[in-house]
């Protein structure tokens, strides 16, 4: 269905991504994944030239789109893509975003318009919607209602580029469930995103992008569970992290907290792990080690880690002091809601780790 040859671009002397090779096959779902700045989403603009490659050749359904001449508006039409930001109609409703492109560039009339729209919108649960202005929607909303307006023009291809980056992590697997449905239906889809979990359970393929071009490609139990590149390897298994040592007994819990939650937004943590970090941090801090803290010097040290490759949050804590999770001098309350939110508790050297 496309065919990629020897792909390249550059902006002026940056050269962006060169030679790349893809074949892409009716049905296939292709996640693009890498490092921020490595031509992601330049890569996916080539192929229905938003950006004009520097040099080679892309094919749809056999025909050369980047050949001179070629008739590309009608190439395009079977391409639909979907944006980090919403691109709705502000002045419009839903259903009159939706209803747009298929009466002014199919010639539906506005009864054929209508029905096709509500039922887009019925297939991304915006139904009820349809009347909304797109301002009174959540993020979620918007970008599902971006997906019916591009599932509306029937495209053969759906290209999304990193479609859940602009929205709030709540709202991210309202999103990624749509595309879920659209990727068992058959579409062939063609996804920049930095969700990891849904790359690995969705794909057909999974391209590593690094060192402008393809680094590594490969079916998703290859490329995430046993990748063969070294750069793959260690993107795939690399921890974001947060740290900070207290000093004062008087330490601020919910400015740490604050911090915490907004490292663990930036990861795309749930909302469940986020709960869980704050209720450790609290429990663990305050209730555990403090008491147990000999002088009016402490050193402790908090890192929160979150997994990329599994989605797995832990908290570690290490003092310059012996503590124990069992010795708190009074009931055993906290110890056992630390066990209640934790999957596991590990004793680590000086400090204790709690993945959630």
């Amino acid at each position: 269905m496309i065919h990629i040859e020897g792909l390249s671009k550059s902006f002026g002397s940056n050269l962006v991504f060169q030679d790349i090779h893809v074949d892409i096959e009716q049905g296939d779902c292709i996640s693009v994944i890498g490092p921020s700045g490595c031509g992601k989403s330049t890569f996916l603009r080539c192929i229905n030239l938003l950006e004009r490659p520097t040099a080679g050749s892309v094919y749809i359904d056999g025909q050369e789109i980047t050949a001179k001449g070629a008739p590309l508006d009608q190439i395009r039409r079977k391409m639909g893509m979907v944006y980090q930001t919403f691109n709705l109609f502000s002045h419009k409703t839903v259903l009159e975003n939706v209803m747009m492109a298929p009466m002014q560039l199919q010639g539906l009339s506005k009864k054929e318009a209508f029905d096709l729209a509500m039922e887009c919108l019925t297939q991304v649960g915006m139904a009820e919607r349809a009347d909304y202005m797109p301002s009174q929607l959540s993020g979620g909303q918007k970008q599902r209602a971006a997906i019916a307006r591009c599932v509306a023009m029937k495209p053969e291809i759906i290209l999304f580029d990193e479609p859940t980056s602009a929205l709030d992590p709540t709202m991210v697997d309202e999103v990624l469930a749509v595309i879920r449905r659209l990727v068992n239906r058959g579409m062939t889809c063609v996804i920049v995103t930095h969700e990891m979990n849904f790359a690995k359970a969705i794909s057909s393929q999974v391209i590593y992008m690094d060192e402008k071009g393809i680094y590594e490609m490969g079916p998703p139990a290859q490329i995430f569970d046993a990748p063969k590149r070294e750069r793959t390897k260690a993107f795939i298994n690399r921890l974001k992290t947060f740290q900070q040592t207290i000093t004062d007994r008087k330490f601020d819990i919910y400015g740490l907290n604050g911090a915490v939650v907004e490292f663990c937004r930036r990861q795309f943590a749930t909302e469940k792990q986020i709960y869980r970090v704050q209720l450790v941090l609290e429990e663990l801090l305050i209730n555990i080690m403090l008491p147990q803290m000999k002088g009016e010097r402490i050193a402790i040290d908090v890192t929160v880690e979150y997994s990329m490759k599994d989605s797995v949050l832990s908290v570690f804590a290490a003092a310059d002091q012996e503590f124990s999770l069992e010795e708190q001098g009074g009931d055993d309350l906290s110890l056992s809601m630390l066990k209640a939110v934790s999957t596991d508790i590990v004793r680590e050297a000086n400090g204790v780790r709690l993945f959630l």
